[in-house]
């Protein structure tokens, strides 16, 4: 049985703590305008908060199924499922111990000037209510100066499955102790997004964000309108518009005014959760830094919320002899 460990990847400009334990990014340390490196990811100094369950989620890769499914159920291939319900009335993130609970084993690890990690994990029939016995893989590579990439793979062995993994950073681009992101801005390459109902599952429907509070199709404040839609903004974005690069479409691009730091986010998910860590409320982070609401935005690439019961969103299934595959590409510059 793996142990839970913290690993580092460094190419001399930027600085990765990742741990196996969730495939959790715990730091990530990037130049500014000044050159001087800040961590821009919220987390905890020691793995043992993590392991006790006092994150939010706070940079691991969730799974088998990212965000929620509508009442921890779902139909395949005639075959009704119930998974547990974690955030009630609906099932969250892969249930009580998804993939970001979990020791996965480190398949690899390379040095060099494109360092890289690769975790493993063997997820077995019936986990957390979900069918077939699934392999999965995830690999950190910092492919260039300021370029953090993970592919995620997944195969299942012997029963289709609905997989959807997510990687979910929470970002501050100004420091991880910096405090509220609503004066750093964001464009999103989507034109629509998913509403959702009263336990935010989306209604099925695809909403225009034209001459919405949801609109960031040009690049605005976080802040500017984050008032006008409840708690803050815990969307599944559709990413239709986005310019295209090594098959990846551009998704988001985050920067802080103060810092000059910009994050490009490109990935081959059809939608994008933008949170604005609206139930982040004291916690007691990295050198003592207490996380409050809307102290960072995570980004989460997906495939859509609930789409195993939603027919007309993009189908999450994977069968045995098919793969699923999910890239991220987050560029990191100053502007």
């Amino acid at each position: 049985m793996a142990e839970p460990k913290l690993f580092e990847l460094k190419n001399g400009s930027m600085q990765l703590k990742v741990s196996n334990f969730g495939c959790t990014i715990t730091s990530l340390s990037i130049p500014g305008k000044d050159g001087k490196l800040a961590d821009v990811v919220l987390g905890f100094d020691t793995l043992e908060p993590y392991l006790k369950g006092a994150a939010p989620y706070f940079g691991c890769i969730v799974g088998r199924v990212a965000n929620r499914i509508k009442d921890g159920k779902f139909k395949l291939d005639g075959v009704e499922y119930s998974l547990p319900i974690n955030k009630p009335p609906n099932s969250l993130h892969g249930g009580h111990k998804g993939y970001d609970k979990v020791v996965w084993e480190v398949a690899e690890q390379k040095q060099g000037e494109t360092p890289s990690i690769t975790f493993k994990y063997h997820s077995r029939d019936g986990e957390e209510g979900y069918p077939g016995d699934l392999s999965v893989t995830a690999t950190y590579t910092l492919t260039s100066a300021t370029t953090l990439r993970l592919d995620m793979e997944a195969v299942p062995q012997n029963k289709p499955t609905p997989v959807s993994l997510a990687q979910h950073t929470y970002w501050n681009l100004a420091g991880h102790d910096s405090g509220s992101v609503l004066d750093h801005s964001i464009q999103i390459w989507a034109n629509h997004i998913t509403p959702v109902d009263e336990n935010t599952v989306p209604t099925g429907e695809l909403m225009p964000v034209k001459g919405t509070p949801f609109d960031f199709t040009t690049e605005q404040k976080i802040g500017s309108r984050i008032n006008e839609v409840g708690m803050g903004y815990d969307h599944n974005y559709v990413l239709d518009c986005g310019d295209e690069k090594m098959g990846l479409k551009h998704a988001a691009k985050l920067k802080d005014p103060d810092s000059s730091r910009v994050l490009n986010l490109w990935t081959n998910a059809p939608g994008m959760q933008f949170y604005t860590a609206n139930y982040v409320n004291g916690i007691v982070g990295k050198g003592g830094a207490v996380y409050g609401k809307q102290s960072a935005a995570c980004l989460e690439t997906q495939g859509f919320p609930n789409a195993i019961n939603q027919p007309n969103f993009p189908s999450v299934v994977v069968r045995p002899g098919e793969k699923y595959q999910h890239s991220m590409l987050y560029e990191f510059s100053v502007e």
